[in-house]
């Protein structure tokens, strides 16, 4: 019979309280295997602290502070611990900063209990989780997403004041009339101006220049229009 003291200590953290309980009594009914419950990220570094985990299962999405924050400190304090990630999300940047930021295995929620377990103690053991293969297109993907966006917000700084006004007054639903004659200048003009923004930011919408000066901070969304939004569709035609 294993000891208490022998067995696999997890901590579980999950926002949502009723699931990582569950996952918590399942583990329990494993003969090498015991665990804790933190209902989110700064609750896991405390237990990370007090408890001395040595597999952390960690969910990614949570209010306060993230899983990717959560997982840097836990390292940070407990560096033995090995972190493997819980998560109803399964896209590749979402694995690859989890790898990054220090976790060595990525599961589903949907995993069998059983799999989630082998996991654990595959992560306790030292094996590997993600073939190295794996783990370095992972990174370099994440590399590449991250140059995109550099380059991405580069672009967006080096729209003028102007094109800045006008981007606006088109996240915020300002008809091509409205903003031409706001701005006092010919539709000719503005029209100049419009395409011009597309050719800096090298995208072929407004929809997506909008989105890109959303996603970098220089634009907002929160003016609305007077009928309460704009339309794609009257976003695309009118400029």
């Amino acid at each position: 019979m294993t000891s208490r003291s022998s067995r696999i200590t997890v901590l579980v953290v999950d926002d949502h309280r009723v699931f990582a309980e569950a996952v918590a009594i399942a583990l329990g009914t494993e003969r090498d295997l015991s665990a804790v419950v933190a209902a989110g990220g700064a609750q896991a570094i405390e237990l990370a602290a007090s408890t001395h985990p040595d597999v952390v299962l960690m969910d990614l999405e949570m209010p306060g502070m993230s899983g990717l924050a959560a997982i840097r400190e836990i390292r940070r304090i407990r560096p033995e611990a090995r972190v493997v990630v819980l998560s109803a999300h399964d896209e590749d940047l979402r694995r690859a900063a989890a790898v990054e930021a220090g976790a060595v295995g990525y599961l589903s929620k949907l995993s069998p209990i059983s799999d989630v377990a082998r996991s654990i103690r595959q992560a306790h053991a030292g094996e590997p989780l993600i073939a190295s293969e794996e783990m370095r297109r992972l990174l370099r993907l994440l590399r590449h997403r991250r140059h995109q966006e550099s380059t991405e917000r580069q672009r967006v700084n080096r729209l003028t004041p102007r094109q800045l006004e006008i981007l606006q007054l088109i996240a915020s639903g300002a008809t091509p009339k409205e903003i031409s004659e706001g701005l006092g200048m010919t539709p000719l003009t503005l029209r100049t101006h419009a395409q011009n923004i597309l050719t800096r930011l090298h995208v072929h919408t407004k929809l997506e220049a909008v989105a890109m000066g959303v996603k970098h901070g220089r634009i907002s969304v929160s003016a609305v229009s007077r009928t309460g939004g704009f339309e794609i569709e009257t976003l695309e035609a009118n400029l």
